[in-house]
């Protein structure tokens, strides 16, 4: 029962949090391209495609800080005041969110999203937490669990957005703010009180273990560099393929939570199988997915809708099983330096890959929205192919280390 909490707990979490960065996807769209022009959609009379890229950006800037730091700090400071506190901030993220829309103020909405951004970057430390607790195949199984929830964040925030939106464009944020205050009142019954120890300060544990410290490890550094390449690809789409839908298919706000609705729903059944037993080698497996999934994207580029759709719906599949594969194998190769660090790290790199492809969007989709879809797509086909060749090189070393054990 205990541990069948704790999963609830860190799944709603998980939830919440990427329900919050996805809210605005299927919201933001119609706004800036057909929207009446106002203090949000024209600010300082810049093009609105470039204040809607820009609008995209900010949260993930705030994501990058958060889930750089957050996973280190609750190493230290310890999960429950962690999320606790990242929770109740997120929560007045939203409130403030709202605010902005309904001002139409586009200075106070970047602020708003960047804070949110910032705290809900806890995606880091619910994985800790499971792989602190957990052993063996309830682990494997309760990530991936935590990645079906993830995932399902991403169905829920554009269908939540579809489905309330026409109540009022800020009824969205208030009830993501109100199961936010939900999911800290689990935390507080899930997660017992731990006695408080001396050390470091917060700052200082911020500055010194933060994520990237880990990139002085060449094995952390080449997973950073194929990870960061593989989910620039997949930000890509998640960032733009709203933006398609409208330009191509005419869509509005609840027609994208539709779509979203089936390929989320896909890539959620699939996370829940996915944490599976498999001989194959992770590496190898890994990139055989993500070539999948860079042809996935790659069909946005045609230009045709409907082979748009199939690409989008496919799209799923392949990355559920792509994250369960490189969480499973991150935490079991280099649990060593701190799972809190070493699961930032991985949600450092999508954070990361946000913002550098929000920014060429920011660019590229005044040509052509199609252009920053493509080049995501080459830039996961470049991962695929370097995950094999890292497979390759490694594998002999491996090989090698047995046999000196055997001896």
């Amino acid at each position: 029962m205990k541990n069948a909490l704790l999963i609830a707990t860190a799944c709603l979490l998980g939830l919440l949090s990427t329900t919050g960065a996805s809210l605005p996807y299927p919201i933001l769209p119609p706004l800036f391209v057909h929207g009446t022009a106002d203090g949000l959609t024209n600010f300082l009379g810049l093009p609105p495609k470039l204040l809607f890229s820009v609008a995209l950006m900010v949260n993930p800037i705030g994501l990058l800080i958060g889930t750089a730091v957050l996973g280190s700090l609750s190493d230290r400071f310890g999960r429950r005041p962690l999320l606790l506190g990242t929770a109740a901030g997120a929560a007045l993220g939203h409130v403030l969110t709202a605010w902005a829309l309904a001002s139409h103020s586009y200075p106070l909405f970047l602020l708003a999203r960047f804070g949110t951004g910032l705290l809900e970057g806890q995606s880091s430390i619910v994985r800790a937490m499971l792989a602190d607790r957990l052993q063996g195949p309830l682990r494997n199984h309760a990530l991936s669990w935590l990645n079906g929830a993830l995932h399902l964040g991403w169905l829920f925030g554009p269908l939540l957005a579809g489905f309330t939106v026409g109540w009022g464009v800020t009824v969205p944020f208030y009830i993501a703010a109100g199961a936010l205050l939900l999911g800290a009142c689990l935390v507080t019954i899930a997660l017992p009180r731990q006695p408080s120890s001396h050390g470091p300060s917060w700052w200082q544990v911020a500055r010194e273990r933060h994520a990237f410290n880990l990139l002085r490890h060449p094995g952390l550094r080449t997973l950073f560099g194929v990870q960061l390449a593989y989910t620039c690809g997949v930000t890509a789409f998640y960032e733009f393929y709203p933006l398609w839908l409208v330009e191509v298919g005419h869509y509005d706000t609840r027609s994208i939570a539709l779509v979203n609705v089936g390929m989320c729903g896909i890539m959620t059944g699939a996370a829940l199988f996915a944490g599976r037993q498999s001989r194959t080698d992770p590496l190898q497996r890994a990139g055989l997915l993500a070539v999948v999934v860079a042809l996935a994207i790659a069909s946005l580029g045609a230009g045709n809708l409907w082979i748009g759709m199939v690409g989008i719906m496919a799209f799923g599949l392949p990355h559920a099983f792509y994250n369960a594969v490189i969480q499973v194998w991150a935490a079991d190769r280099f649990g060593g330096h701190g799972q809190g660090a070493v699961m930032g790290l991985l949600s450092t790199t999508f954070c990361l890959a946000n913002i550098l492809m929000a920014a060429a969007g920011a660019v590229l989709t005044l040509f052509d929205t199609r252009l920053v879809l493509l080049f995501g797509a080459a830039m996961t086909a470049w991962a695929a192919t370097r995950m094999r060749a890292w497979s390759r090189q490694s594998a002999p070393a491996e090989r090698c280390a047995e046999t000196i054990t055997d001896a």
